[in-house]
């Protein structure tokens, strides 16, 4: 136990887990899960699993924590969070909540650019709930502040992971342009975000330069000294759903509130110097 502050992470994923790492000394952390492979790995790194379909765990922790960050996906009946927490989350009065999105909320934009004060206007149903758990967090009385996520990548989560695997393809749609975040980009944000809170603040956490995602495969295929695969056409390729849906979007999604407001400028301010960090750590993990 300590004095100090308190992090409890709801949806302990892949972002929630670089923050609560990327945090200094003197801060306790609890992470919520339903896994006990996960909550293995959390204890390992220095995080207090907590069993997130234990009612009575959970209010304990969400008691304990004076931040919380979450990252759990609405579902189709709403947050799952507020709707099994929001007494406790009420009771609790946190110091500071920070909500995950997605930059999915300003569906597509014809490759122009965006930011927080745009309309949202989402082109599927995962979006449309992020835009209705948004609005549920922002009139739920509590201090939160959302954060709209682009692409994510960093240590294994990235494009190289595709094209070792030979999953990559350099799909070709004219015009089509996405904007990026690093894992640690995130978690710096974030930490900025608790040094300076501002409840109801919404902020775009992206890079610097969207770009082409076939521009991207190429440099990364260079860094591996790998060919890269051929280019196929949007229509021709072989995707998922899920996959394909992403390229029914297009924009460049600004990051001035978060360089001017949070007071952040990217570590990762492109994907080349994003890309070139994440190969230099696998490599390094690899020693």
């Amino acid at each position: 136990m300590t004095d100090g502050p308190v992090l409890l992470t709801i949806g302990h994923g892949y972002s929630a887990a670089a923050f609560a790492a990327s945090l200094p000394e003197g801060w306790r952390r609890i992470g919520a899960t339903r896994s006990g492979e996960k909550a293995a790995t959390m204890a390992a790194a220095g995080v207090e699993p907590v069993d997130a379909g234990d009612a009575a765990a959970m209010r304990r922790a969400i008691a304990a924590a004076s931040h919380l960050l979450i990252s759990a996906p609405p579902g189709e009946e709403g947050d799952p969070v507020l709707g099994r927490h929001g007494a406790a989350l009420a009771a609790a009065r946190p110091a500071w909540v920070g909500y995950l999105s997605t930059t999915g909320v300003y569906g597509d934009r014809n490759g122009g650019w965006v930011d927080e004060e745009g309309a949202l206007a989402p082109v599927n149903a995962r979006s449309a709930r992020r835009v209705e758990a948004e609005r549920a967090w922002l009139g739920s009385g509590l201090p939160v502040e959302i954060f709209r996520l682009a692409g994510i990548y960093g240590p294994g989560r990235s494009v190289f992971d595709r094209l070792r695997e030979g999953r990559a393809q350099r799909i070709v749609k004219p015009g089509q342009v996405f904007s990026r975040i690093h894992v640690e980009d995130i978690a710096g944000a974030l930490r900025a975000a608790v040094a300076r809170p501002a409840p109801g603040r919404i902020v775009n956490l992206a890079d610097d330069a969207p770009a082409p995602p076939g521009e991207v495969i190429l440099y990364a295929a260079g860094l591996l000294g790998m060919e890269p695969p051929p280019g196929i056409a949007f229509d021709e390729a072989d995707l998922s759903p899920m996959a394909r849906s992403f390229y029914n979007e297009s924009k460049r999604v600004s990051n001035r509130r978060m360089r001017e407001e949070l007071g952040y400028a990217p570590r990762y301010p492109d994907y080349r110097a994003g890309l070139a960090a994440v190969l230099a750590a696998e490599r390094l993990g690899a020693l």
